[in-house]
């Protein structure tokens, strides 16, 4: 009878508990943010070509009271199925502030798409600014009802991705998804309960509210809320709001956030894909030493895959919350090596 040492059984259950860990928050997740299925119903208009690419408007329905408008740019003539590369813009932007990467990456063959978060852009009455999302938030702390603040638009990515495989011009098994700020937490948190994300870029967003709250370093990214965050300060009559508050606050309206949630298990989750984290050294809204408990996570469990090709960390010289030209290129490169356009 062949023998095998201790250490590889003592392994060999280690990774079946982590594995077992990792598919209770991912269905936990995905029950959180579940919303009754309704039909696509996508629409899609062609907009005057820019640079040589084709352009197309389109929106589907994400359930039965939002629709998502997007754009959608590819290289004509296309012929057969192209990879695709979803990107995902900051708080108070819209799709159109990442259009300039998006033809970046429409030049080097894929299919490039952009949608607007839930309120923002097109899904506003002002169709910019974030009035409309901050009142959101605040009516998520108040009825408990919503997740606007980053859930809500991981389940419109989800069903962005059903309305890609609908098309003939897509290569589902070639679906990339990049996002910056706001977007860079939704990257990650859909690419790691979405497995039909081939390949995931988070820009500026990755970060452990655990260690945030524990060090009393959570202001920076409360602060892209502020408004709302106050009001419900008010609400609660909180004249100083303090971690505790904060807690609250992330329990009411983002649950499991800086739990079982959080970076370093979220981003696990995304293993054995490929995984770019780009991130600045000074960025207040992403701590560093949070931002490495998450990447050090990461970079185990793909160690113990035996890819560690597969995970990459560019963290930015003297940054703060911003992506750097060069980062972006880098962004680019690794879809290229991944998705194969």
């Amino acid at each position: 009878m062949k023998r095998f040492p201790f250490s590889l059984f003592l392994a060999g259950g280690l990774l079946a508990a982590a594995c077992a860990h990792a598919a209770d928050s991912r269905a936990d997740f995905l029950k959180l943010i579940h919303h009754p299925r309704v039909p696509l119903d996508a629409q899609v208009e062609a907009v005057p070509s820019t640079n040589g690419l084709s352009q197309f408007h389109f929106s589907f329905a994400s359930d039965a009271a939002q629709r998502v408008p997007g754009f959608l740019l590819k290289q004509e003539p296309s012929h057969g199925r192209r990879p695709v590369v979803i990107a995902m813009h900051g708080t108070g932007g819209n799709k159109q502030s990442v259009l300039a990467l998006c033809r970046k990456l429409a030049d080097q063959g894929f299919i490039a798409v952009a949608i607007d978060a839930r309120y923002h852009g097109e899904r506003t009455r002002e169709g910019k600014g974030t009035v409309e999302y901050e009142d959101a938030i605040v009516r998520a702390w108040r009825e408990g009802k919503e997740h606007p603040f980053y859930f809500d638009t991981v389940w419109d990515v989800m069903r962005l991705v059903d309305y890609l495989k609908t098309r003939k011009d897509v290569d589902a098994k070639r679906i990339g998804l990049i996002g910056i700020s706001k977007g860079g937490i939704e990257t990650y948190l859909a690419a790691a309960v979405d497995k039909r994300i081939a390949v995931a870029v988070s820009c500026i967003g990755v970060q452990s509210f655990h260690w945030a709250l524990d060090h009393n370093d959570w202001q920076g990214r409360i602060g892209t809320i502020q408004k709302a965050f106050d009001a419900i300060a008010k609400d609660a009559n909180v004249a100083t709001p303090d971690t505790a508050f904060v807690k609250k606050f992330y329990d009411r309206v983002v649950p499991g956030i800086y739990t079982e949630f959080d970076g370093p298990e979220m981003l696990s989750l995304i293993a054995p894909r490929p995984l770019l984290v780009i991130n600045g050294d000074s960025d207040n809204h992403t701590p560093l030493p949070g931002l490495k408990e998450c990447t050090d996570a990461a970079q185990a469990t793909y160690r113990t895959m035996k890819l560690e090709d597969h995970f990459a960390i560019r963290i930015q010289e003297k940054t703060g919350h911003h992506v750097k030209p060069e980062s972006e290129q880098e962004a680019v490169e690794w879809f290229v090596k991944w998705l194969k356009p």
